[in-house]
């Protein structure tokens, strides 16, 4: 039987430079169920660290929290990976770390806060998790792939860190399976601006890296259950699920 559920599946934690602090593990979640989100992303910039505690902060709750990371390539273009279990996003981190050099400086970038599940500091990541890791564009969608993930392209409407800033187009190589817009547009909008991209399924998500953001922007997917094999179906548009525009 088919249902109707609202998914954000692109969302920052107070590990990511640009996050704001009160992006903790319990916080996102309270706020995801108050808006009545099914299913969240946590798609932090270049790491998965934080995943498990946002996953911990959800045990119990309705609430459907993917693993996913949102990767900085050497074009500077930003990728979303979501995957089915928090083994494949940490193999995506060592693969991305391996190839991601710098150190990061909280006076200039901002603190990357490791939390737990009860929103207390258990740390600081040192990384420069807001640098670009030296993997092409597609190289970081072939990795993604074969850790049987799902790749999308970040906020393509957008004048920095997108496919469309970077190159002036998205490549016939890219194999993308889908292309987010922001909440700057709609569905609409950003098919009468892209017709060439009709073929793509669009997604639109939150990219919230305040709470005052997140809630608001979320896609509605048509789906049998909420799993993640079924949402990759309805970015594939297959056996009649897909993303309701």
């Amino acid at each position: 039987m088919s249902t109707i559920i609202r998914a954000d599946l692109h969302v920052h934690t107070c590990l990511s430079p640009c996050g704001d602090l009160q992006m903790t593990p319990r916080k996102i979640v309270a706020k995801a169920l108050h808006h009545n989100i099914d299913v969240i992303a946590i798609s932090d910039h270049n790491t998965a660290v934080n995943i498990p505690a946002v996953l911990r902060a959800a045990h119990g709750t309705p609430l459907i929290v993917l693993p996913g990371m949102e990767v900085c390539t050497r074009e500077e273009i930003h990728v979303v990976a979501l995957f089915d279990n928090v083994e494949s996003a940490f193999e995506l981190q060592q693969y991305v770390y391996e190839r991601l050099e710098g150190e990061n400086d909280e006076q200039t970038f901002g603190m990357q806060v490791v939390a737990d599940e009860n929103d207390e500091v258990v740390g600081f990541n040192s990384k420069l998790l807001i640098g670009a890791a030296d993997i092409s564009i597609e190289q970081a969608i072939n990795i993604i792939h074969s850790l049987n993930g799902l790749a999308f392209a970040s906020h393509i409407d957008r004048q920095s860190y997108s496919v469309i800033s970077q190159l002036g187009f998205v490549p016939i190589t890219t194999h993308f399976d889908g292309l987010e817009i922001s909440s700057n547009l709609t569905v609409a909008e950003a098919r009468k601006r892209f017709p060439e991209y009709s073929n793509y399924t669009f997604v639109q998500n939150s990219d919230a890296h305040f709470l005052k953001d997140f809630g608001n922007v979320f896609s509605k997917f048509l789906i049998e259950e909420i799993s993640f094999a079924e949402i990759v179906k309805a970015f594939r548009n297959e056996k009649g699920r897909k993303i309701i525009q």
